[in-house]
């Protein structure tokens, strides 16, 4: 029987966030886990976490909040570590650069093993590779490290982790809630009932792409579409100046929704979901369309191929406007295709999306960590 105990510092919604919820909630139903506990690195005044917290707390996840003013690191640590010396968890497992950071060799000082999971190397400017650099340096450290995706696993060997302690397990998905109907759905992001929407969720920064589908629609001359974007992000205003300064509304519009606390039931509304990364691990959007049997076009970055094939999305280069706008006219024009896809998609999640094994992949990694952790001499 394992104790778990889950740390990171959570945003309202993201990506990140969604696969702890699944992950703790799998585990929490799962007879292997004696106890699951998850601790959430809040700063004072911080109170937007809630929205990530309520499903934990109805499926019966532990949760308990570490609230400490902003950028106190000492004391946040202090209080991490008191709350593993109470539970005593046989697993510490991190997610994320923050959580990371903070909780580098409390486990282990408390006798647990410690295991990341490393959702993706998104760079940026400085500050962020910054935060990335403190987070794979704390990682080396830790008994078992986790990529979601297997370019993600090769990078951060190159980057120091022991290849030994590297383990690769891609996301999987774990439905909450059904998908809305396609009209139901549209009403609710007030979208028109016969407009072509291209569909874009994630957030407002330069790793994630907006910016290059925004580039592609102006080449789309044989029809109007609409762009749907669900999401919020440091780059809003810059990428709503670009949407004006190529001319997207004089022939296609744009709707900015914000965060949508529930956008995987709205996809439905989309003719197309447009990943336009340009860095990704597994990103959990293409999991949601696929379960609602929406039609994807993806960037071929980070774990995407590995979840997509050419049989169940169209995939395009990144950085690359006119490939992109290609793929959308090709759904445009043969939308009984991309159907088709989409049904492809969502049979390949059925297969190879279970939670069990997902679940069964973890308590793997986790006693690969405890036979680390048993060496002393072994810890980085």
């Amino acid at each position: 029987m394992t104790r778990v105990m889950h740390v990171l510092a959570p945003a309202p919604v993201g990506g990140l966030e969604r696969v702890v919820q699944a992950l703790a909630s799998a585990q929490r139903d799962d007879a292997s886990c004696e106890q699951v506990t998850l601790l959430a690195l809040l700063a004072a005044g911080d109170d937007g976490a809630e929205e990530f917290l309520m499903p934990l707390r109805a499926r019966g996840v532990d949760v308990h909040l570490v609230v400490t003013p902003p950028r106190s690191y000492r004391q946040e640590r202090a209080a991490l570590a008191a709350h593993v010396r109470r539970h005593r968890p046989m697993i510490v497992h991190t997610h994320g650069a923050h959580a990371d950071v903070i909780a580098a060799g409390i486990g282990h000082e408390c006798g647990a093993a410690t295991v990341t999971t490393m959702h993706g190397l998104v760079g940026g400017d400085w500050r962020n590779r910054g935060y990335e650099w403190l987070q794979r340096r704390a990682c080396r450290g830790r008994d078992a490290v986790v990529a979601v995706a297997r370019p993600l696993a090769t990078r951060l060997i190159a980057g120091g982790i022991a290849p030994e302690r590297m383990h690769v397990v891609r996301n999987a998905w774990r439905s909450a809630t059904q998908p809305l109907s396609r009209e139901e759905a549209r009403r609710r992001l007030g979208l028109d009932a016969s407009a072509f929407v291209l569909g874009w969720v994630g957030r407002l920064t330069p790793e994630k792409g907006l910016d290059v589908l925004l580039r592609a629609c102006p080449a789309l001359a044989t029809f109007a579409c609409h762009v749907a974007v669900l999401g919020e992000g440091s780059s809003q205003r810059e990428l709503q100046r670009l949407a004006g300064h190529v001319g997207l509304g004089s022939k296609h519009s744009i709707s900015w929704h914000g965060r949508v606390s529930d956008a995987a039931r709205l996809l439905t509304a989309f003719d197309v979901l447009v990943i336009s990364s340009r860095t990704e691990g597994t990103p959990m959007v293409l999991l949601e369309a696929m379960a609602a049997h929406v039609p994807v076009i993806a960037t071929r970055v980070g774990g995407i191929p590995d979840i997509v094939g050419e049989d169940e999305a169209l995939l395009v280069p990144s950085e690359d406007p006119a490939a992109l706008a290609q793929a959308i006219g090709a759904v445009r024009a043969d939308p009984a295709a991309a159907h088709q896809r989409a049904t492809d998609a969502h049979a390949r999640l059925q297969r190879e999306g279970d939670t069990a094994r997902w679940v069964a992949r973890y308590r793997y990694v986790y006693e690969a960590a405890r036979a680390v952790s048993a060496r002393p001499s072994a810890r980085a």
